[in-house]
């Protein structure tokens, strides 16, 4: 089994059992507890657990979960609501832009204005949002459904060459190391594609996805005209961040707060 794959399953495992044992995962995995404590030690450097004495945790109470879901997170919704108004005053009528899968990019499509708009997505629940609109034209790359997306590499040389002004793209994790991350490998090439075409990227994350990696990297910080979060980042993570290249700008979520 490749290490990526074993990372893979030890992640799964955590987020529904909420802790792992070596001794467990060496067994299941046939691999030595000394293979084992080093991947938990590089899943930890990416923060997506927690060592502890002979096996790991989830790393803090109340963070999202890594794999995608089938319904829209409605994890720090406040935060989410105001990145995605924030974003909003980017959009101008007659735009073409791409909205990623996720559910802050959900938000986004949610409270779209009524004007002219051309919107590339592979969210299934952003096509569900956007059908009624008739203001709205709405691509749709081809592809199998994966949980609540579309993915697949028939689409991604057409994607590549669309006109697309304007980027909204999400991510798992947000490292000033590792980048922009995703949990799962079906999502990477279609992110990829998009960020080759666009000519504006605009990336939506709220705080509690910094300093957090998932196990694949699909972009550099500077590869982001825009990195868009909520005003629950401290300070100091915003002055590392901005010193890689990267302009955080940081949306009002306490005045939305009920």
């Amino acid at each position: 089994m490749l290490a990526v794959t074993r990372h893979q399953s030890i992640l799964e495992l955590i987020q529904a059992e909420g802790t792992v044992q070596v001794s467990d995962l060496s067994e299941r995995f046939n691999v030595t507890a000394k293979t084992i404590r080093e991947d938990l030690e590089k899943l930890e450097e990416k923060g997506l657990l927690k060592r502890i004495h002979g096996g790991a945790v989830v790393p803090r109470e109340g963070e999202e979960p890594l794999l995608p879901l089938q319904i829209p997170n409605l994890k720090h919704a406040s935060e989410k609501e105001a990145i995605a108004l924030h974003a909003l005053s980017y959009i101008q009528p007659n735009d073409v832009i791409a909205l990623d899968a996720g559910s802050t990019t959900f938000e986004i499509a949610r409270r779209l204005p009524i004007m002219p708009l051309t919107v590339l997505t592979n969210d299934l629940l952003i096509m569900r949002e956007l059908l009624p609109r008739e203001d709205i034209r709405l691509v749709v790359p081809g592809g199998y459904r994966h949980r609540n997306v579309l993915v697949g590499n028939d689409a991604l040389e057409w994607v590549t060459k669309l006109n697309v002004q304007k980027l909204f793209l999400s991510a798992t994790g947000v490292h000033d190391k590792f980048g922009l991350s995703v949990f799962t490998s079906e999502l990477l090439d279609l992110k990829k594609a998009y960020l080759s075409g666009a000519k504006e990227v605009y990336g939506v994350a709220d705080h509690s996805k910094f300093d957090r990696a998932a196990l694949f990297t699909f972009a550099a910080l500077n590869e982001l005209d825009v990195l868009i979060t909520d005003d629950g980042l401290d300070e100091e993570v915003v002055r590392r961040y901005e010193g890689g290249s990267v302009r955080i700008e940081r949306a009002s979520a306490r005045s939305r707060q009920i």
